[in-house]
């Protein structure tokens, strides 16, 4: 109890917690975890009051990745059967889009598969956005893998106003997770997506087979990059990935994760993403741990929970969905 007031003072004080002192956080017994989760509570609420961010994203190019990341079912290195596709179209990004917003979804984002998105890939994606801009009332998004900055300059121009690259997992850890390309090249991203001056949105996945210190690891790196929203996946085994036979998280785990996440990032919005249907009720508890944003609808090769659920779920807990004027 005296070491969750003195991190939840020193928070409010506007200092950082240490790497040493959240590690001691997850050592805090059961008899006193649930006043860990009231605390991240209370600092979810003093920054950040009781507004939750949806997103939706549409699965805008499947499949052929040429990267090896060991949790991916999109990864050409794997043999996942998944069903495969080229950028989708204008209107079906455009339908997508306008049935979220009236749902009640404020960002909206696409995402493709592979370790970049250039060439003609970049210029379709460019014209879906263009027409976006024109036609939702809609905060933007993109995910498109390692680009340079110029592009995301150009997506800037088109009306998009954060990017999404997660760093998956902490430095250490990550050389377990992806070969194909680096940690660095994954900051140097992020780097450049500042530089264009878009928001950042940038997370990881827990599950992989990391301990606490790598998640704590990842977190700190998070806040040292003034990441804006901060996703936090976890781990659905896909069967003909190397880790499809990974043990899946306890709920008491990933809540104590989600509030050491809030602990370390007060300000960010801590997002739950793929893998919300292996919590009980789609993580209705992480709400009142520190969570104040999700992913809602379908993700990318997984299912999620409906909008209008989540929507209904939110109000029961007596938070408002932010709302673009």
């Amino acid at each position: 109890m005296d070491l969750i007031s003195l991190l939840e003072n020193k928070i409010y004080a506007g200092e950082n917690i240490s790497f040493y002192e959240a590690v001691k956080l997850t050592q805090i017994n059961n008899e006193y975890i649930n006043e860990l989760f009231i605390a991240a509570d209370r600092i979810r609420d003093k920054f950040n009051g009781n507004i939750v961010n949806l997103c939706s994203i549409i699965n805008a190019k499947c499949g052929s990745c040429s990267e090896d990341c060991k949790f991916c079912a999109q990864s050409a290195h794997y043999k996942t059967n998944i069903e495969e596709h080229e950028i989708v179209s204008i209107d079906e990004v455009l339908d997508l889009a306008k049935e979220n917003q009236h749902c009640g979804v404020n960002r909206f984002s696409l995402v493709t598969s592979g370790r970049e998105t250039k060439g003609r890939d970049f210029q379709k994606v460019i014209k879906i956005y263009e027409k976006l801009k024109n036609e939702v009332n809609m905060e933007l998004c993109a995910s498109l893998g390692i680009l340079d900055y110029e592009q995301l300059l150009t997506l800037k121009e088109t009306g998009v106003n954060m990017y999404h690259h997660n760093l998956e997992t902490s430095r250490d850890y990550y050389k377990k997770i992806c070969t194909t390309h680096s940690y660095d090249e994954r900051i140097e991203t992020i780097n450049n997506v500042k530089k264009a001056g878009l928001q950042v949105c940038s997370g990881g996945i827990i599950g992989m087979g990391e301990d606490m210190g790598d998640r704590i690891k990842l977190a700190i790196q998070l806040r040292e990059l003034e990441v804006t929203s901060i996703p936090i996946n976890i781990l659905n085994p896909i069967k003909g990935t190397p880790l499809e036979n990974m043990k899946r998280l306890s709920e008491e785990e990933i809540l104590k994760t989600v509030a050491i996440f809030r602990f370390i990032n007060p300000r960010a919005y801590i997002r739950l993403a793929g893998g919300r249907n292996l919590i009980k009720d789609f993580g209705r508890k992480c709400f009142r741990v520190g969570a104040n944003a999700t992913i809602s609808g379908n993700y990318l090769t997984t299912s999620g929970n409906k909008i209008s659920d989540d929507i209904e779920m939110i109000k029961e807990l007596g938070f408002e969905v932010r709302r673009n004027d």
